[in-house]
């Protein structure tokens, strides 16, 4: 397989943000309510730099959309949970970096056309509009924690995120298969089934919650 560089550091970013999401499953397995560790986000920012990178390396627009518009949220949360300032300077150095880089690689250095990214032979505009709805979808979940977070002060994953991560995984895994993309669907499928773990330990908390107070 001629493009197994390219599929590796796909799964490498992949398998970190499956780590990040078995991290925050056993947490709360643990606890039986949903949890949200700091390497949650701290694995977020580096997968998203090896995501984005593949994206640009598969000219998949769907991919490097939704890391450029959720980067800055994942930083976000890192510092709403007063653990940006603890991170060594390499880290900071990293995040910090990275997209400044890796625009100006692609604006001065990169071969890739932007027409590149919409117009292919093997890439019908419908396909190209399910993966941008999809990765929308999908990146709309961290705009709603983020508004989520903002507004108690502290960093949580309400339901409505795990509700906008199921539907945008269904539509970023149906996308996955019609894209011969490995990748997207194994990421997917695993992700679908967390999702609706979380789901269901976010609802019987909040009934345990509302057990309690009664």
């Amino acid at each position: 397989m001629e493009n197994w560089p390219i599929f590796t550091i796909g799964f490498l970013a992949q398998l970190l943000f499956s780590a990040r999401l078995i991290s925050q499953w056993f947490l709360s397995e643990k606890s039986q309510k949903v949890e949200t560790p700091v390497l949650f986000w701290k694995l977020s920012l580096l997968a998203s730099i090896l995501l984005f990178i593949y994206g640009y390396l598969r000219e998949d627009l769907a991919i490097m959309l939704g890391q450029f518009l959720i980067y800055g949220i994942y930083w976000r949360n890192l510092n709403l949970q007063g653990e940006w300032h603890n991170r060594n300077i390499f880290f900071k150095s990293l995040v910090i970096v990275f997209p400044i880089g890796i625009t100006a690689y692609i604006l001065f250095l990169g071969s890739l056309q932007w027409s590149d990214l919409y117009k292919s032979e093997n890439i019908t505009a419908l396909l190209i509009a399910l993966g941008i709805i999809g990765q929308i979808v999908y990146t709309s979940r961290f705009f709603y924690q983020w508004y989520h977070s903002e507004k108690t002060q502290e960093s949580s994953l309400p339901m409505g995120f795990w509700v906008l991560s199921l539907i945008g995984s269904i539509l970023l895994f149906t996308y996955g298969i019609f894209r011969d993309d490995p990748v997207l669907v194994a990421a997917h499928f695993f992700g679908g089934i967390i999702y609706v773990r979380d789901m269901y330990l976010l609802k019987k908390s909040g009934e345990r919650t509302e057990s309690i107070e009664s």
